[in-house]
């Protein structure tokens, strides 16, 4: 059994992408990088440890010498989840990611199932969640192939959503997608980073037409999901491989979190403190993750100034 460990905040990592920005405030005030960078992982196996007794590790480091306090006694060494912040200032490309199933015949430990939360989106944003009724592979096929020949784009076979904020969307593996500017989502989803791109805009990235096609699924469980109101914070989505929960807490109280399997606290607004007793209590600020062992069976969080944070843990 690993020695007892407290819960930890981690920092983020900057992931430079054609499609990115160079401000991102009020989430980060620098990000350490000139380049446009598009997402921060906040749960990356390269996020290092900047507070506790692991110090200086990194995350997949961590959970190898701290397995069982981390992530439960017999579980694997690998956090289950990759939690990120995006923030799109042009089209994502097309893409499409792989289900357990095909990610393991390619030699990968597992697909990637993923969701968003719509943190900020202007008006008019929106997102492609699914082929259009009606599309077939084959015409995938033929709109990233003979695009200039058919006069269309895999773009115009997509089925185009308009999003707001507070909105959350689960994006089912097979499920062919992208992401238009103006937003800013937290995403939680298995870890990998096994994407399939389709369509690019001309941008002269490689494309992955035929495992994108062998990944698609005509029809899958993606789209909107409508969040329930629990006993102190509000369930935004509940999946197999994750459950994504808010709380808002006001200035100068407290709630009780559970931890119901591995996974994190993300702050979205304000400033809190997670506390466990016997150790010392780690501050939660907006665009920031705190993992909470899944030894610690529950944390104490104290609002400073009033705080709105998710919990995102695998069940």
């Amino acid at each position: 059994m690993s020695e007892s460990i407290g819960p930890f905040r981690l920092m983020p990592w900057f992931s430079e992408r054609p499609w990115g920005r160079h401000d991102l405030r009020p989430w980060y005030s620098e990000t350490g990088t000139p380049e446009l960078v598009g997402e921060a992982w906040l749960t990356g196996p390269q996020c290092v440890v900047e507070t506790g007794t692991l110090i200086g590790q990194t995350l997949a480091q961590a959970t190898t010498e701290a397995c069982d306090s981390i992530l439960g006694e017999g579980s694997e060494s690998e956090f289950p989840l990759l939690v990120k912040l995006l923030f799109p200032s042009e089209k994502l490309s097309v893409q499409v990611h792989p289900d357990d199933a095909m990610a393991q015949e390619m030699g990968q430990p597992r697909g990637k199932t993923e969701c968003w939360y719509v943190l900020e989106a202007e008006t008019g944003a929106t997102i492609a969640l699914g082929l259009r009724e009606g599309v077939t592979a084959e015409a995938v096929r033929t709109a990233v192939d003979g695009v200039h020949r058919v006069g269309m784009t895999l773009e115009d076979l997509l089925e185009w959503v308009p999003v707001t904020v507070g909105e959350m969307i689960f994006v089912d593996a097979g499920t062919v997608h992208a992401i238009g500017p103006g937003v800013v989502l937290l995403e939680t989803q298995q870890t990998s980073d096994t994407t399939y791109r389709l369509y690019d805009y001309g941008r002269g990235r490689e494309l992955h037409l035929e495992l994108g096609l062998r990944a698609l699924k005509l029809q899958t469980a993606a789209g909107k999901v409508q969040s329930r109101a629990m006993a102190g914070f509000t369930r935004l989505i509940e999946q197999k491989y994750f459950v994504v929960d808010r709380y808002d807490v006001a200035a100068g109280c407290e709630a009780s979190v559970r931890v119901e399997g591995a996974g994190c606290l993300v702050g979205l607004s304000g400033s809190a403190s997670v506390m466990r007793e016997g150790f010392e209590a780690v501050e939660l600020p907006m665009g920031r993750a705190v993992v909470v062992p899944v030894e610690c069976g529950a944390v104490r969080i104290k609002s400073n100034a009033g705080a709105s944070f998710v919990r995102c843990y695998a069940p």
